[in-house]
């Protein structure tokens, strides 16, 4: 990607989601528990294999995370003169 837009890096990521108007204590007990399974040893360690990293993040984080790429790429997108079909 930097070859081509620079200062920019390609990567893929993964999350889980759910639906804006789903309760916070619904949101925040699907984090905990996600999150567990991301530091579990064996998980991680499979992870790894498989080349990822884990990011384990707040609700909060997450949506910045997703504002954060969704800015990014958009840039990509003008500068390129893609448009939405």
């Amino acid at each position: 990607m930097a070859e081509f837009v620079p200062g920019y890096e390609a990567s893929t990521w993964y999350g889980v989601g759910a639906p804006k108007a789903t309760p916070a204590e619904v949101v925040d007990t699907l984090n905990k528990e996600v999150n567990a399974a991301l530091a579990d040893p064996k998980n991680k360690a499979r992870l790894a294999d498989l080349g990822g990293d884990v990011l384990a993040l707040s609700p909060a984080d997450f949506g910045r995370l997703i504002a954060d790429e969704t800015e990014k790429w958009g840039k990509v997108f003008r500068a390129a003169n893609i448009k939405p079909q």
